[in-house]
């Protein structure tokens, strides 16, 4: 099988925001206690926080972590997780039918984004409170002092306000599901008035309104055009969600998701000119897509669990076990965002650590990260400068989802001050290797080329604690460039980052 592309420079889509390659932390499961905070861990540092999983996260080279949740920040008091340890309370936590101890707060969390070398993204509860509570805890995060709130924080430890620009009004408030649910004139009328308050406060903060859970919901997509109706001058970003599922176990169906997510993000996208156009408005709405993973492997023996045991602090809840056939998900999810990125600046992986996350760890014991670390990893490190615009011919396959997917999945990024042109590509077919062709055209003289591979025949293969490294990347074999034109053979259901030197 042969596939041809074009990558031009003249042919540009955007350059990248970083924080594409976000991530997400949610007081569920385990993905805060035992997952980075663990105080009595041999790694934990003087706050509790495991060394060990922060080196991993350092190495994915986030640039933002969205936090505290998820369905968790819907009924969500801030306050409990500020002041002395011994003094917060235990809450019932009604997403997921648990209890949280609060040990962890804003003032645990930020020391570890810093550690961790991430900014914070903060979510506010518009689901059980309001305006309110979240212009106090902007205050209590932002203000430098000489104000009820912020003198609080300084008492509490912390001097210097933490200026935190991006704040998440709500979470998926379109759900039913969600604690304190809203019709989408509901919510847009709360989303608005909040953001005036929070805009009054500081008018440089980055503002994210909620679009829809997912794009099966009943009221999409009227929900984004109500919703921006009420807010579209007050805020910088819409969020969407979307994960995705094989429960049929039909591989082919599986990778050809990513096309309902491009439509998705298109749709949205031309509401967002849509509401412009109608406003006349003068800003520009995009998308913080900060929500994504695969998530189905645990679902629903979680969902069954959790209406039979109590109320535990810190379970193991939603721990999908990632196999190779995710990491080529992964890899065309990311590749969408890549060519998306003129509309998507924000995207965050859900989450990071041990709850549906590229990063797992024992209680007491080691931290590994799961296959699915790898493509991000790559994506997050080489996929920043401009995305390209590649001119792609190459056979294709009909799926339930959409007609003509392509075999190859391919996005490319040019970093102009590293001098590289650098190309994510998954093979769909599980049958036949590909022989890629690319053309370079107007980045002058092309040098050398490094070729990454993940491949494993068993697309059911894992990482665990006792074999951590049984997928991961590799030098791959054969990619030659010749004047300005690079061949590549991939083999049949692989990733590869295939990455030139100008």
């Amino acid at each position: 099988m042969e596939a041809h592309v074009t990558a031009h420079s003249r042919y540009v889509i955007a350059d990248i925001d970083n924080r594409l390659y976000g991530s997400f932390l949610e007081h569920l499961g385990r993905a805060v206690y035992t997952g980075i905070y663990e105080p009595d861990h041999p790694s934990a540092d003087e706050n509790g926080m495991r060394r060990d999983v922060i080196d991993l996260v350092r190495e994915l080279d986030t640039p933002i972590c969205r936090y505290p949740g998820g369905n968790f920040v819907s009924a969500y008091n801030w306050e409990d997780g500020i002041g002395p340890k011994d003094e917060r309370p235990t809450r019932l936590d009604l997403a997921w039918h648990t209890s949280e101890s609060n040990h962890v707060g804003i003032h645990e969390f930020a020391e570890w984004a810093k550690s961790a070398n991430t900014e914070m993204m903060l979510a506010v509860n518009l689901g059980s409170r309001g305006l309110d509570a979240a212009r106090n805890f902007v205050e209590y995060v932002n203000h430098p002092g000489g104000s009820y709130w912020s003198d609080l924080r300084k008492k509490n430890g912390r001097a210097e306000p933490w200026d935190v620009k991006l704040w998440c009004l709500g979470n998926e408030m379109d759900g039913p599901w969600q604690v304190g649910h809203k019709s989408a004139a509901e919510y847009g009328h709360l989303a608005n008035e909040t953001a005036k308050a929070l805009r009054a406060f500081d008018d440089r903060l980055d503002l994210v309104v909620c679009g829809s859970s997912h794009s099966d919901m009943a009221t999409y997509p009227q929900w984004e055009a109500t919703v921006l109706e009420s807010t579209y001058e007050q805020v910088d970003y819409i969020s969407l969600h979307m994960y995705f599922e094989n429960y049929e176990k039909n591989t082919a169906e599986y990778l050809a998701l990513p096309m309902k997510l491009d439509r998705y993000i298109g749709t949205v996208g031309g509401i967002i000119d849509y509401v412009k156009a109608k406003r006349r408005a003068k800003n520009t709405v995009r998308i913080s897509f900060d929500e994504w993973n695969v998530w189905y492997h645990e679902r629903k023996n979680d969902a069954k669990r959790m209406k039979e045991w109590g109320w535990p602090h810190a379970p193991a809840l939603l721990e999908d076990i990632y196999n190779f056939e995710d990491v080529l998900q992964v890899g065309c999810i990311l590749n969408t965002f890549i060519r998306r990125s003129d509309v998507v600046r924000i995207a965050c992986i859900a989450q990071l650590v041990n709850v549906i996350a590229p990063i797992m760890t024992a209680p007491g014991g080691s931290a590994w990260k799961q296959t699915i670390y790898y493509p991000f990893q790559l994506a997050s490190r080489y996929g920043r400068g401009t995305a390209l615009q590649l001119d792609v011919d190459c056979p294709a396959y009909d799926a339930d989802i959409a007609a003509g997917v392509d075999y190859l999945d391919i996005a490319g990024v040019h970093d102009s001050d590293a001098g590289t042109l650098t190309f994510f590509a998954v093979n769909r077919n599980g049958k036949e290797p590909m022989d890629i062709s690319i053309s370079i055209e107007g980045f002058g003289e092309a040098k050398s080329v490094a070729h990454t591979l993940i491949k494993n025949d068993d697309l059911e293969a894992t990482n665990t604690e006792k074999n951590p490294e049984n997928v991961k990347p590799e030098a791959g074999k054969g990619a030659q460039l010749s004047g300005s034109r690079l061949t590549v053979s991939m083999p049949a259901h692989s990733y590869s980052m295939i990455s030139v030197q100008l």
